[in-house]
Formats: C-alpha cells, sequence, structure tokens
C-alpha cells in the first residue's frame, strides 16, 4: 500500500486542504492517507478540523505567542522531519503559502520525499509583500515534483521559472470545494448563530478581515482609522471578526472598540463566517482566500494590499487594490455605499477560480501517479 502524508498547519490550509483528504480517504485500498498537524495556528485549526470532521494522526503543536519566523521555522523542519522518520511516506502534501508549507517541503527534500504542492503558481513579484508567503511557496515551487495550479494564469507563472509542464496539473482551487459544501450544509441546517445575534443585518454590512504581516503597524492603524470614519459618517454595520495575533488585535480593539456600529467578534468558524460572507454588502480584506471565495456570492472585494496574487479577480473587476492609506480606502467604500452601478458592475463577475471539483482532481492525479 502506497502512503500519502498531508501537512498543515493553519486555518486556511486546513479549509483548503480537508476536502482533498475526504477525496484521498475514498481510495483507502490503495493508499494510507496520513494527516499531520503542525498548530501553526492553534484554536482557529481546531475549529475547521470539528467543522470537516478531520481528525489529525500527528499534531506538533507549534503555536507560540509571538514567537519568531525563525523559531517556528527551525521547530518546524525539526518535528515534521521525525514524523517523515517514522511514517516514511510515498508523498508530502502541502498547500499555499505558510511556514508550515515551506518546512514541510523542506522536511521532505532532505528526506528525499516526493512533494505535491497544493495551490501552486500564485506570485505577487515581491519578495515582501506578502511576507514571508512570496518565499514560502516560490521554494516550495523549486522542491514540488508535481504542482496542482488553479488557474492558468498560476501555471503560466510555474512554467516561466523553468518548471516542466507535464509535471503541473490545473485544478481549480479547493476552497471552493469548500465553500460550496458549506453553503449546503447552511441552507440545510438553517441554524440561529448566537454569535451574530448582535448584528443589525437591515443595514448595508461591510465585512472585515485582517492579519497580513507586512501591514503590522501604521498601516493597520490606518484601516482602522478608515473603519472609524466610515462606521461613523454613514449609516451601516462593520462586522470585524478580529484575528487573534496580539499585533492586529492592539490596533482593532484600541481604535474601533467604542464605536457603536462596529461590532468586533472573536474568530468565527467557518461555518458562521461564510454565512456572514453570504449577509455581507461587500468586504474589505487582506485573505488570499477570501478573494477566491467572494466572487462566488458576487461581493465586491476592497483589498487591503498593494499586490495581489490573486490577479484574476483585479482583471475581471471583482476586487480592486486600495492599499492601506486611509483616504484611498473611505473613498472607495464609499462608492460601493452610495453608487449602485458601479456596485452592480463589482457584483457581476463569475468566479475564476473553480467548480467545485478541485479535490477529485487532485486525488485522482495522486493514485494515479502512485
Amino acid at each position: 500500500m502506497k502512503k500519502i502524508i498531508v501537512i498543515f498547519g493553519t486555518r486556511p490550509e486546513a479549509i483548503k486542504l480537508c476536502p482533498v483528504i475526504m477525496e484521498l480517504k475514498k481510495y483507502s485500498r490503495s493508499i494510507k492517507t496520513v494527516v499531520c498537524v503542525t498548530g501553526q495556528h492553534k484554536e482557529l485549526l481546531e475549529k475547521v478540523l470539528r467543522t470537516f470532521n478531520v481528525i489529525p494522526d500527528y499534531n506538533l503543536h507549534l503555536m507560540k505567542i509571538n514567537q519568531s519566523l525563525i523559531s517556528l521555522t527551525s521547530s518546524s523542519v525539526a518535528k515534521i522531519g521525525n514524523v517523515l522518520d517514522k511514517e516514511k511516506p510515498d508523498f508530502v502534501v502541502v498547500q499555499g503559502d505558510t511556514t508550515t508549507t515551506f518546512t514541510a517541503a523542506l522536511a521532505a527534500y532532505y528526506k528525499k520525499i516526493n512533494v505535491a504542492h497544493v495551490e501552486a503558481g500564485l506570485r505577487s513579484n515581491n519578495i515582501y509583500s506578502p511576507y514571508p508567503e512570496e518565499i514560502n511557496r516560490k521554494i516550495t515551487s523549486l522542491i514540488a515534483k508535481v504542482h496542482f495550479a488553479p488557474t492558468g494564469t498560476n501555471k503560466k507563472n510555474l512554467m516561466r521559472e523553468g518548471i516542466n509542464k507535464n509535471n503541473i496539473l490545473i485544478t481549480g482551487n479547493t476552497v471552493i470545494d469548500s465553500l460550496l459544501w458549506m453553503k449546503k450544509k447552511i441552507l440545510r441546517e438553517k441554524k440561529d448563530y448566537k454569535e451574530l445575534r448582535g448584528i443589525d443585518f437591515r443595514k448595508k454590512l461591510i465585512l472585515v478581515t485582517g492579519h497580513r504581516r507586512e501591514n503590522f503597524g501604521n498601516s493597520f492603524k490606518n484601516i482602522c482609522n478608515a473603519l472609524k470614519y466610515l462606521a461613523e459618517k454613514n449609516d451601516i454595520e462593520i462586522v470585524y471578526p478580529v484575528h487573534l495575533n496580539p499585533n492586529v488585535r492592539k490596533h482593532v480593539f484600541g481604535i474601533l472598540n467604542k464605536t457603536s456600529n462596529i461590532k468586533l467578534l472573536q474568530p468565527l468558524d467557518y461555518q458562521q463566517f461564510i454565512y456572514l460572507m453570504t449577509k455581507s454588502y461587500f468586504i474589505i480584506t487582506d485573505s488570499g482566500g477570501i478573494q477566491e471565495e467572494a466572487p462566488t456570492f458576487h461581493k465586491p472585494l476592497l483589498i487591503t494590499r498593494d499586490v495581489t496574487e490573486r490577479e484574476e479577480v483585479i482583471k475581471l473587476g471583482a476586487a480592486i487594490l486600495v492599499g492601506t492609506k486611509k483616504n484611498n480606502i473611505i473613498e472607495k467604500a464609499e462608492k460601493l455605499i452610495y453608487n449602485d452601478k458601479y456596485y452592480a458592475r463589482m457584483c457581476n463577475v463569475e468566479n475564476p477560480y473553480g467548480d467545485g471539483k478541485s479535490s477529485k482532481r487532485i486525488a485522482k492525479y495522486l493514485k494515479n501517479h502512485l
């Protein structure tokens, strides 16, 4: 029997890899699928695993408060290496651009184990934005044997870097698999989410997320000051599930905590967040995953970054890069609030990232390859 080990550590990775794990387990007669989580996220990761009923075989518990990238990287490589020594898999599957992705790929390389990279080929072409994600995924691409690219643009990026086109498969993005699965679950269950009861859904609801390391400091202050202005000057409701990172929370709670029509929430589980996304008018975010998800629900995006590796949403007109300047965020947000034609144009876009069958393609390819 062949063996695949799927390694991930953060909430976004879990959302995108749980459907792959579920598909791989359908081939249990010929493939043993082992799940290893590093715990780069803790509470956020555990909620997603419960939602998809995925039980890890290993949890490395790497999460420490305010740990440095150097500390996280070194401990991650060492602990993942120990797991690989024990399991001796035929393939290591990683996803995206996190420190876990990079360190798992590196550990596998040191052990001469093949790596399959889900969501390969995304590029901003700026090594400090997103930081450290751009370097994480570039190094992972150098190591990986198989590259599962969401779009044709991603495949072209990889080929420009000298990667053999025969080792690249365009699959779509697995986040759409999870999104459509969750949409059905929400419609079926019709839950009353107690965490969302204080929100005034009669108003235009702006959903906000933010966690990018390169935005820590003054950039987060600018974003928060823009949100405060928007809330005070417009009849809207802003809902902000706040990331657990203390570098995010100190500015968000310090600036926004006393504004009545800004609801600061603890991180939501995946089902609650997707429900909230469906109820939003538009979204302000620096999240890559949300850039992929929002077009399915026809929700315009204001991206608080200067570059994005999800360039498809920009080209199609579903999103705008607004950066972190206060006045630019305010200007673009108020245009969406008051200009109905402008808003409608941004809504009227089909999702370029997949049809909900990406995980099936990945699992089938790996089975045939093995």
